[in-house]
């Protein structure tokens, strides 16, 4: 019975290494050497011209630079990093009548950060949605905004 167990602690270490090794997998990503207010400024511009809503902006660096006294150890990770949130009517219904389950991934998340560690290059992207299932036109969406915040 050990053995067994063992067995199958060690498969799902197995898997669970896995998948954090494809995190990543799933984020696109864009770098710019702009300024972080230009970027994020410029990303909240190419939603709203878009005719969306951002519903929430949320600013990550600040929460984790604020409760770095808190966690020992804690290192600066960041000199600045921010989210976007917002949904379409329209390309969500779309993909939601495609598979009503693609309400998980509404709202959609954009961001963009300056790492403490490489100050002057903005990183901004979003989290990739699984391919079909109505899901694609999202990320064409999502992939050119965050483009065209890049200046691409």
């Amino acid at each position: 019975m050990r053995l067994l167990t063992s067995a199958i602690l060690a498969a799902s270490a197995l898997l669970l290494g896995t998948q954090f090794a494809r995190a990543q997998d799933d984020v696109t990503t864009f770098t710019t050497e702009a300024p972080f207010a230009e970027v994020i400024a410029d990303l909240e511009d190419a939603v709203v011209n878009r005719g969306y809503v951002v519903d929430y902006h949320g600013h990550i660096g600040d929460m984790l630079a604020r409760t770095a006294g808190d966690i020992a150890g804690a290192k600066p990770l960041y000199k600045a990093a921010e989210i976007l949130q917002f949904c379409s009517a329209t390309v969500s219904r779309k993909a939601m009548e495609e598979d009503i389950a693609n309400i998980a991934y509404c709202p959609y998340v954009l961001f963009a950060y300056e790492s403490a560690e490489d100050p002057g290059k903005v990183t901004l992207g979003f989290r990739r949605l699984p391919d079909g299932g109505g899901r694609d036109e999202v990320n064409t969406l999502l992939e050119e905004i965050a483009g065209e915040a890049a200046g691409r």
